[in-house]
């Protein structure tokens, strides 16, 4: 009776163990660094999907990535390269216009900054431009720089700068330009007390200031 009892329970061990290996390679599918969860539906993995079907979703979104075992492997900086700029800006002058007083929103997005230009009624300028800058810093990596105005002239600088050329020396001496006419307005407060009220650090400013 004995050995009964253990080779029915050796079994349904064998069996709940088979389970349970099926389930994890249903959920987890690795490709290079990153682990995805169901990664074969589109519906979840939004990438892949459908504008629509990315814009709508009752699901939650789960990636881990893992770093490199290897010495000196640079495809993490492939990460950045993914980056939808272009969604990233249409995603930042949505959720800005959610802002109250903030009636419209031009933003552009570059490989380490958004330069947002708005038009606001607002009565308290530095504290806007506060919300403004910190709904942007919400959505963009934490390495980006954020520069915000209330000078609805400059929102046609903004958007003239869409136009050009991003690998373009010139462009980037625009952007900087701009960059500068920004800073005239409120930026709204510090960071933190390392940051300041653009996101920049003294490595940041040191970096620039030495390119």
């Amino acid at each position: 009776m004995k050995k009964s009892i253990i080779v029915i329970g050796l079994c349904t061990l064998t069996a709940l163990t088979g389970c349970t290996k099926d389930t994890k390679n249903d959920i987890y599918e690795e490709s290079g660094n990153t682990i995805n969860v169901n990664n074969k539906r589109h519906e979840l993995y939004n990438e892949g999907a459908g504008r629509g079907i990315r814009n709508v979703s009752n699901n939650y979104g789960y990636v881990r990535h893992q770093k490199s075992p290897l010495m000196n492997d640079n495809t993490a900086n492939n990460h950045y390269t993914a980056l939808d700029r272009e969604q990233l800006a249409n995603i930042i002058s949505k959720y800005s216009t959610n802002i109250h007083n903030v009636n419209d929103v031009a933003t552009l997005v570059t490989d380490q900054e958004v330069l947002i230009a708005y038009d606001t009624n607002s009565k308290d300028r530095n504290l806007t431009a506060d919300q403004v800058k910190k709904t942007a810093m919400s959505v963009v990596p934490r390495y980006y720089h954020v520069y915000v105005t209330d000078n609805k002239v400059l929102m046609r600088d903004v958007e003239n700068l869409a136009n050009l050329d991003s690998t373009s020396r010139n462009t980037r001496n625009l952007v900087n330009g701009l960059i500068k006419q920004m800073k005239k307005s409120p930026q709204g407060s510090r960071m933190n007390a390392t940051e300041d009220e653009n996101g920049l650090t003294p490595d940041d400013r040191n970096y620039m200031h030495n390119k």
